[in-house]
């Protein structure tokens, strides 16, 4: 469902993307091309900030939003997700919150607050709150990673990190296409 904020603004869409007709856009965002947008995935730009503004969440390039992943912004702060990035299912995306490209956030994650740059792996149910991340980081599943985290004990991505966000990012933009292919049958 695409549909309008109070604030009156309507998601911008790009054609070449999909979005699974169980989703929810909902106000300022923006979707560019051959990003997958997965069923149940809400992604909601409508809480203003004092002056009653509201920054845009955008969805780069040849990115991924997979089943039930939530992206939604505290006070009309801006969340922007990279190109070739996968946000895995159920994982959620508070903004204020940056996410560089050909990044990987896994299953169950939370985001908040946080920057990760190119490249970053978050695995499965882990939490990064209130952290800067630089190009690179992987952050185990499980790990709860912090304004107070030690980053020296944070590991580098390996390359087969890297191939597998690679990979999931490919398959999901083939999916897209697929989808797009077939999306007036029913």
């Amino acid at each position: 469902m695409i549909r309008k904020n109070p604030s009156g603004d309507l998601p911008q869409i790009h054609p070449d993307a999909f979005i699974d007709p169980t989703a929810i856009i909902c106000g300022k965002v923006i979707i560019e091309e051959n990003v997958f947008v997965g069923p149940y995935a809400v992604i909601r730009a409508d809480e203003v900030d004092a002056e009653g503004g509201i920054q845009p969440i955008r969805i780069g390039a040849n990115s991924n939003i997979q089943d039930g992943v939530v992206i939604h912004s505290k006070s009309g702060a801006a969340v922007n997700i990279g190109r070739h990035t996968s946000i895995a299912h159920r994982a959620i995306v508070h903004g204020p919150c940056e996410v560089g490209d050909h990044a990987f956030i896994g299953f169950n994650s939370v985001l908040f607050n946080c920057v990760l740059a190119t490249g970053c792996v978050v695995r499965h149910n882990a939490v990064v709150d209130g952290a800067y991340l630089p190009e690179g980081f992987y952050v185990p599943s499980t790990a709860r990673i912090g304004p107070q985290t030690d980053l020296a004990s944070i590991i580098r991505v390996s390359a087969q990190s890297s191939e597998f966000s690679e990979d999931v990012a490919r398959t999901n933009v083939e999916l897209v296409r697929g989808y797009k292919a077939i999306q007036n049958e029913l």
